[in-house]
């Protein structure tokens, strides 16, 4: 009998939650994803910002990943009884022989973490009593080995075994042998197990995940004799009930925080992340031979870690995190990992994450599209075409005498293809006549893989790509290459050796073309390639190749088909139909569910406008021509200045791009309307700097709050302009007092010009056509702007207590086809405004009722 013959009944209840009762909408929503996951559903769940969406993903999944534990033990434990043909007393016999077995397992590797446990606390006493040094790296470990330095760019023979004449047999024989001499598993094999892998697009977002787990109150379960079972712990929790004050749910969590280490669960819980994030080395980050073998204390993952405490506890055990994390994740039940590491087949692959009837939730997944799309697509300049071609033809030359017959093959392979597309470049930008030069549409044009690489010509057509790019792959030699380039180019200037060579480390440009001909390798009919001309006249100008992924489901699909349960969750998921008929082509409907909730807030602490005529009675419409029509920006200066004295607070104006915003800007100047907007708030612009968003960030964030105080200013907080889609639109909070309105001007449709765009469009019709998708080119045109213009409008209203007014400005926002795109909590209460008039009396009525009551600040 299989394990999963035990179905497990979704709970009514989430005792580890640490809020008690949760809201209605968060127990729906947990109840949602442990029975997804329970189904192996594919799911796509929208809870706005604010409602503990990341807090009830993770009481699901865990809750389900408890009981599925506790179903794998009965599974084991009915097979033994169900597979023997003995008398029923010694079934019975084997049956609590074999529960012994599994409890003295369970409990050594429970003694095994509660040492290192205790190891790592030790350390980080030792940490805090000492000064850390420094670690010195001598100049010989920077150089590298001694000797004949051309020696270490020479390829690996590890490659050349792979196509020996060895059988399948005589490998599986090998292999068979190799197994007998291993260690016991408590020494070198790390028990597998169930895992949830929770994924974010960025680092900052997954350091809020541990805070947020330490909150749970999971009971620790022991496996001993006398130790209760998984569900028996839950109902125990489920006793102690907190405080439902919400004022008090930060200290409750704080004290749960100092509960006995004996009675709360630790996850075994991994964050991966690059060598950028978790080297350690002061001095250099160059990889040395024996980092891998130092990392064996940081086997026992002993306590959750996020990126940050991950890299402080290699720096107390003086061992790399970064391989550290890489060998704990067959034993974590938890792993926390960004985007890429999770999409890319080629991460996972090096990581050694095997994602099959796994647990996968992809938190912020608005963003994901995009993502796998940007992941697959890669842009090749001529200026690295020519530089690879170079550093391969030297290498081949100097080290041809000792290369092995199959090192040569496939270099002279490579450079026959990096010297066929560098002619196909050239004649691309030979063709082209000076009047098309001059016309953006005739400085780019795109191709269809077959097209591209019938241009190549007979003799490359001919090469198998997945050869070269298998070659590439499993020897490395694109770092020894450009390694050895950069050392005889080092040589050659300085007339020595260098003194140092961390200039290796360096992307080499050799693996921009790998990458590009794993995209001509893959799907062909889902892929094209763009020739264009970069450059404005000021510098010499560049031919750029990429290749472009159209349909994103391509690169999802290996998760999607491997992954028990995939989740894709986000405060702005609408529409849900587009993520679906995206991400899920080839997905039975039956395996497809979706979860929508409303907001935590009351409805009557939302207001949504429509504005549709200016105070001047203009129609208010912003398209791109219109976003340089001076009177009607002029007269949309004078609506957001007559909106400051009706508004308290911080406002946030979104405009569709930073082009119409610095002409805005530029008008207001000229017409002194920013002087009269100074008067009642201090105005801040979003630089396209980003570097220095944070900084203006803060200023707005001192300003606000200072002037919730300070009565002594006339000024009533401050207004921030900011574009759509750019950073102050990503995941930042404006709670309280820093927006009590979000304004967003116009609809931010993107450049129907970009030939990227334009071929997406097309694909999407030809998809239509082909397999009744609903995926047509204007669908997907106008979802793309919704999407971005429900990520802005989600700045606002972070907590229950939390309220603001919504101020769409443009007439398109009437029409029932984009209403019907914005989340059902805003969409549900929309007023539709006919005068500017109108807009100003319900915002005073909005804001008057607010100012009578007093509401306690999240």
């Amino acid at each position: 009998m299989n394990h999963e013959d035990f179905v497990l009944l979704t709970p009514e209840h989430f005792p580890a939650f640490p809020y008690d009762p949760p809201y209605s909408i968060q127990n729906d929503l947990m109840k949602h994803v442990y029975s997804s996951i329970e189904k192996k559903h594919v799911t796509v769940v929208e809870s706005p910002t604010g409602t503990g969406k990341t807090l009830s993903l993770l009481c699901s999944s865990l809750s389900w990943l408890t009981d599925e534990r506790e179903r794998a033990r009965k599974g084991l434990i009915s097979q033994q009884a169900s597979g023997s043909n003995e008398p029923a007393w010694v079934s019975a016999q084997a049956v609590q022989i074999r529960h012994k077995e599994l409890e003295a397992r369970d409990s050594e590797y429970e003694e095994r973490l509660a040492k290192a446990r205790k190891m790592e606390a030790r350390l980080r006493a030792l940490a805090r009593a000492r000064v850390t040094k420094r670690q010195r790296i001598s100049a010989r470990t920077v150089q590298g080995p001694e000797g004949d330095d051309e020696d270490m760019f020479l390829p690996d023979a590890e490659v050349e075994d792979r196509e020996d004449n060895i059988s399948p047999a005589v490998r599986a024989l090998m292999a068979k042998v190799q197994g007998v001499t291993k260690q016991p598993w408590c020494e070198s094999q790390e028990p597998a197990c169930t895992k949830v892998y929770y994924a974010s697009r960025t680092h900052s977002q997954l350091t809020q995940i541990l805070p947020e787990l330490r909150k749970l109150k999971f009971r620790h379960v022991s496996y001993g004799v006398s130790g209760p079972s998984p569900q028996e712990s839950r109902r125990e929790s489920s006793v102690t009930t907190p405080s439902t004050n919400p004022k008090k749910h930060t200290m409750e969590a704080d004290d749960n925080e100092q509960d006995s280490e004996a009675n709360r669960r630790q996850w075994r819980m991994v964050s991966l992340g690059s060598r950028k994030q978790l080297c350690i080395n002061e001095d250099v980050r160059l990889k040395s031979a024996d980092l891998d073998e130092r990392c064996r204390k940081l086997l026992d993952v002993a306590s959750p870690k996020d990126i940050e405490e991950l890299a402080v506890a290699g720096q107390n055990a003086q061992t790399c995190p970064y391989y550290g994390s890489r060998r704990a994740i067959p034993q974590a039940e938890l792993i926390t990992l960004p985007y890429n590491l999770l999409l890319q087949k080629t991460a996972r692959e090096a990581l050694g994450i095997d994602l099959s009837n796994q647990v996968v939730v992809i938190d912020e997944a608005h963003n994901l599209i995009p993502t796998l799309l940007s992941l697959s697509s890669v842009r090749v300049t001529s200026h690295v075409l020519s530089t690879s071609l170079r550093q391969v033809a030297v290498y081949y030359q100097k080290f041809r005498t000792r290369l092995s017959a199959v090192h040569s093959l496939h270099l002279k392979r490579l450079i026959g293809y990096l010297d066929a597309m560098r002619k196909v470049m050239e004649d691309w930008r030979t063709s082209k006549s000076k009047a098309e030069l001059h016309s953006a549409e005739g400085r780019s044009e795109v191709f269809s893989i077959p097209d591209f690489m019938q241009r190549l010509g007979r003799k490359v057509e001919g090469i198998n790509l997945l050869e070269v790019e298998a070659y590439l792959k499993h020897s490395k030699i694109a770092r020894k290459i450009s390694g050895y380039a950069d050392m005889a180019a080092s040589k050659e200037a300085q007339g020595s050796v260098p003194k140092n060579q961390s200039s290796v480390r360096a992307t080499p440009p050799l693996h921009a073309v790998e990458a590009f001909m794993v995209g001509l390798a893959g799907a062909r009919e889902d892929g094209r390639v763009i020739f264009s001309i970069m450059g404005d006249g000021t510098q010499p100008e560049e031919i750029e190749v990429k290749y472009q992924l159209l349909n994103p489901s391509i690169t999802f699909r290996d998760v999607v088909d491997t992954a028990r349960s995939v989740i894709l969750a986000g405060g702005t998921m609408s529409p849900m139909s587009d993520v679906i008929a995206q991400l899920f082509p080839s997905v039975l409907s039956e395996r497809i569910s979706t979860f929508s909730c409303g907001h935590v807030v009351p409805r009557s602490h939302v207001q949504t406008l429509c504005l549709t005529k200016g105070p001047a009675g203009s129609n208010l419409e912003f398209n791109y021509a219109q976003q340089t029509n001076r009177p009607l920006i002029t007269e949309l200066g004078q609506l957001i200045s007559n909106l400051c004295n009706v508004i308290p607070g911080g406002m946030v104006v979104f405009f569709p791009s930073y082009s119409s915003l610095n002409f805005a800007q530029k008008t207001w100047n000229t017409a002194q309307l920013l002087d009269k907007v100074g008067l009642k708030k201090k105005v801040f612009f979003e630089p396209q700097d980003s570097s220095t968003v944070e900084l203006i960030l803060r200023k707005h964030l001192t300003l606000t709050t200072s002037q919730s105080v300070d009565r002594s200013d006339k000024r009533t907080g401050a207004i921030l302009f900011a574009v759509v889609g750019a950073k102050v639109s990503e995941g930042l909070n404006f709670s309280d007092d820093l927006a009590r309105a979000v304004v967003v001007v116009g609809l931010p449709f993107a450049n129907k010009n970009s030939p990227e765009l334009q071929e997406r469009m097309r694909y999407a019709n030809e998809l239509e056509a082909k397999l009744g998708l609903k995926i047509a080119a204007s669908e997907l045109y106008e979802n793309m702007c919704m999407n971005a213009v429900n990520q802005s409008i989600g700045r606002a209203i972070r907590h229950r207590m939390d309220w603001a007014s919504l101020i769409l400005i443009d007439r398109r926002y009437s029409s029932s086809g984009i209403q019907g795109k914005l989340p059902s909590w805003i969409r549900s209460d929309l007023i539709h405004c006919e005068t500017f008039g109108q807009a100003v009396k319900h915002l005073g009525e909005f804001y008057r009722e607010k100012k009578q009551r007093v509401f306690p600040v999240g």
